[in-house]
């Protein structure tokens, strides 16, 4: 099968890596040609460092590589999707399976990635997968076990991308809930961040814990309130990717974090990651987002007014730990 993948960072590059390896025809493209050119002749992305790009994998700087592809993957930076979308429309057969890779939420139109992709591109493609889970690219390049879920409501087409990818290192769940997965995939990251800023300020398990957990529930309340299923979110796309980019070093947001939480500026933490921090763009849009549809987020909230407003980091501890006293179990998840 003839693959194409849409965006040259670390993510893109491993799963066009799990596509290679499954004996598919695939080509990566970025969107700088100098950077595909030095990619073609090292064989190897700098973001996955060490990890060897195959001969076979084709690599390009030039759109026209999307002629008579069958998948198409699209992996830049959520704040790009739209405008890679109106790029690569032009190439597109009726035949191809579009499947976005990106997590986040755009800024003002507040529409979800598959969404953004549709207005993009029109009614071209066959139809638009969502695929998410817990999966550092650096441990995808590496081969390590790896699970994630294709979601898409018409399952025959999150199962054309479940065997796409799978394979004995990269395994593929179907589900019919892209709501839930984009939502899930697009709101970790803020949490992610606040997670970070946690560890900045000196905070450890427990409270990293309490705001993992209470963030699912803010998460789960709004994927809810938005038509996603409550399964989603206690899973792979949910409670396994927020683990994931809480916890790891490998996560740029729970880098960011840190080094906000340490007394750095956004700006200075996100220019010392020296990458796209997916969360800085999604606390605006999810704020957004909660304001518009009247469902409360208090986490959520406070790390919009942290990023965007100035507060200082320290002082929504007391805010957050001094709300009134609730009912785990009462209520739509867990109010």
């Amino acid at each position: 099968m003839k693959a194409v993948v849409l965006g040259s960072g670390g993510w893109g590059t491993a799963l066009a890596l799990v596509l290679c390896g499954n004996g598919h025809d695939v080509t990566l493209w970025s969107r700088t040609p100098a950077k595909a050119e030095e990619m073609a002749r090292t064989r190897e992305n700098p973001l996955l460092k060490g990890i060897p790009l195959p001969e076979a994998l084709k690599i390009t700087g030039d759109l026209s590589c999307l002629e008579g592809a069958e998948l198409v993957v699209s992996a830049p930076p959520s704040f790009a999707v739209r405008e890679t979308g109106k790029k690569m429309a032009p190439y597109l057969r009726p035949g191809t399976v579009l499947v976005t890779v990106s997590k986040g939420i755009e800024r003002d139109t507040n529409l979800r990635l598959s969404q953004v992709l549709r207005e993009a591109t029109g009614d071209v493609c066959r139809g638009i997968v969502a695929l998410s889970g817990p999966s550092h690219a650096e441990e995808v390049g590496l081969r390590l076990p790896t699970a994630c879920v294709a979601a898409c409501p018409e399952l025959e087409e999150a199962r054309f991308v479940q065997e796409a990818f799978m394979s004995d290192c990269f395994r593929v769940y179907t589900s019919y809930d892209i709501v839930g997965v984009e939502l899930a995939a697009a709101l970790k990251n803020v949490i992610a961040l606040s997670c970070g800023i946690c560890a900045g300020l000196g905070f450890q398990d427990n409270t990293k814990a309490l705001l993992m957990t209470r963030a699912m529930a803010e998460i789960t309340r709004l994927g809810e309130h938005l038509g996603g299923v409550r399964k989603t979110f206690g899973g792979l796309a949910g409670m396994g990717d927020l683990i994931v980019t809480c916890t790891s070093m490998h996560s740029r947001n729970n880098r960011a974090g840190i080094l906000i939480g340490q007394g750095k500026s956004v700006q200075e933490a996100m220019k010392e990651v020296g990458a796209v921090v997916e969360g800085y763009y999604a606390a605006e849009s999810v704020h957004q987002l909660a304001a518009r549809e009247g469902v409360e987020m208090p986490i959520c909230r406070c790390a919009y007014e942290v990023l965007y407003e100035g507060k200082q980091a320290r002082d929504v501890v007391p805010e957050l730990m001094g709300r009134p006293g609730k009912d785990e179990l009462l209520g739509t998840a867990w109010l």
